[in-house]
């Protein structure tokens, strides 16, 4: 059964979060850059991702989007999204972490953070749920308190998001809500 196998302390972390923050290459995308020949970016979300997002939100847990590069696709998809907290440009993602923490007065443990690299290990550090996706650096994993079946951009963060409301007891109305 989906989610069954799910260790209690990592249920127990993931019940508190109010607020989960996603890096965006290798996270939101499969990390790949694609430059079109007008040298513009383009970047490829996976649309469960995108549900799941929606759906953390539409049950009361904040997202925030959070990344050391700043692309025009990403601000693009989270306006679509209605994600109002998108950090892009942010070389030092601990402390945009601990002002947006301020900002929405929450603790430590009431955050998740997922990344898959290095810039992304000072924000694990300090939250209550630290996540990796399948396919992140050997450091990141090392981090981790969980770590994602699925790759950046192939359905992890939509994996992240059925755990955390698992974990939260709303799974059943969430899949009640689909019949």
């Amino acid at each position: 059964m989906y989610l069954a196998d799910l260790p209690a302390d990592i249920l127990a972390r993931a019940a508190k979060v109010r607020l989960v923050v996603f890096d965006v290459d290798g996270t939101l995308t499969d990390g790949r850059l694609w430059y079109g020949e007008d040298g513009h970016e383009t970047k490829v979300f996976h649309v469960h991702d995108g549900l799941g997002l929606k759906r953390l939100l539409a049950n009361g847990v904040q997202v925030a989007i959070m990344s050391a590069r700043i692309s025009h696709p990403v601000a693009l998809r989270a306006e679509e999204l209605d994600i109002a907290h998108v950090y892009q440009g942010q070389s030092d993602k601990r402390a945009c972490l601990d002002q947006l923490m301020e900002a929405l007065s929450l603790a430590p443990e009431q955050v998740a953070f997922v990344g898959d690299d290095l810039p992304d290990l000072p924000p694990m550090r300090i939250v209550g749920l630290a996540v990796a996706v399948a396919n992140a650096h050997p450091w990141i994993l090392e981090q981790a308190h969980w770590r994602t079946r699925l790759h950046g951009g192939m359905g992890a963060a939509r994996e992240i998001s059925d755990m955390i409301l698992h974990a939260q007891g709303k799974s059943a109305a969430e899949r009640e809500r689909w019949h």
